[in-house]
């Protein structure tokens, strides 16, 4: 059977009723409704939900079954200011489309306390989360929604900012994690290190066999206290960690125990994220620095700016020119 003709669309008729049409589109509606189910949600949540079901009764009929909505994904390109939908409102939706059965869901860019609460409430059986860019979550959101959730087995924290406290309680609250991952903005000056993060997954996540933490400020000493605790650590991802030093013991220990181990100078090729170099320069009257840094993730929309009186005055990149 050939399927390779367009698929069914549909026009308002004047009473009301839709009219399906397309060419040879009946071919598309022979289809197994599983094996249809399969195709459409490759589309998404919001194409699904903005476009798809409003093809033909058929689709819209599938669309409404709650095994379409065990995983919900709700990629964007972070443009949501421009976007024709809500989309708080088509997660929500998605969401209530599950009734209880989702187990997979990715936001980005738009989480809120209220959403990820939402959510929470409605899937206890959640075993996959993904907050990207959602600076909007709040610690106590954060740590409500995880003590709804504790059959989470991986979670995303990417490009959000929680304090060790919430991280930890996430840890406690969810035992069965196995994945972690908490990227970040990596950059060589000034050098800021911290540890709070790493000692947060030492202390509540021993069960972890993935970790990712690109650009984070730890340590050796908190990458020991991590391999301390974690002892069933698989990967260990720690592109773009500058502060830590993999050599002699700890080289030797890392490269022992950790299956798939990426190093802080390792290629950046397969990230996912941005990864410019903007070049830092520094002025100062007594002391002018004139290297250049390596910042890993910057948009064209970031404000880098430092809370500790920083002496940082401009940043230029190559492509885009003077960014402020």
């Amino acid at each position: 059977m050939d399927y390779s003709h367009s698929p069914p669309r549909t026009l308002g008729g004047g009473g009301g009723e839709e009219e399906v049409v397309g060419i040879e589109c009946g071919k598309w509606l022979e289809l197994p409704e599983d094996l249809m189910a399969s195709i459409l949600k490759r589309v998404g949540a919001i194409g699904i939900l903005a476009n798809v079901e409003r093809v033909c009764k058929t689709w819209r009929y599938i669309c409404k079954e709650p095994s379409m909505w065990r995983s919900i994904d709700m990629h964007n390109l972070g443009d949501i200011w421009d976007m024709d939908y809500d989309m708080v409102k088509i997660c929500r939706h998605a969401v209530d489309r599950s009734s209880g059965a989702l187990l997979h869901i990715n936001i980005e860019y738009f989480g809120t306390d209220d959403l990820l609460l939402y959510i929470a409430d409605r899937s206890t059986q959640l075993k996959s989360l993904r907050l990207v860019f959602c600076q909007n979550i709040s610690d106590e959101g954060l740590i409500a929604a995880a003590s709804k959730i504790p059959l989470l087995e991986e979670l995303d924290l990417s490009y959000c900012s929680f304090s060790k406290v919430a991280l930890e309680k996430v840890g406690h609250c969810c035992p069965l994690l196995r994945s972690f991952k908490l990227n970040t903005t990596g950059y060589r000056y000034p050098c800021i290190e911290c540890d709070d993060e790493a000692l947060a997954v030492a202390e509540s996540m021993p069960g972890l066999r993935h970790l990712e933490m690109f650009g984070n400020k730890l340590t050796n000493d908190g990458l020991q206290a991590i391999l301390d605790a974690c002892l069933y650590l698989e990967s260990l991802d720690l592109r773009q960690c500058f502060n830590v030093i993999l050599e002699g013991q700890m080289g030797r220990r890392c490269s022992e125990r950790i299956k798939d181990l990426r190093q802080p100078n390792d290629s950046t090729d397969d990230y996912p994220f941005d990864s410019r170099f903007p070049h830092i320069l520094w002025s100062d009257e007594e002391d002018y620095f004139s290297r250049f840094s390596d910042i890993d993730f910057m948009s064209d929309n970031d404000n880098y700016a430092f809370s500790f009186g920083s002496n940082f005055t401009e940043v230029y990149d190559e492509e885009d020119g003077w960014l402020f």
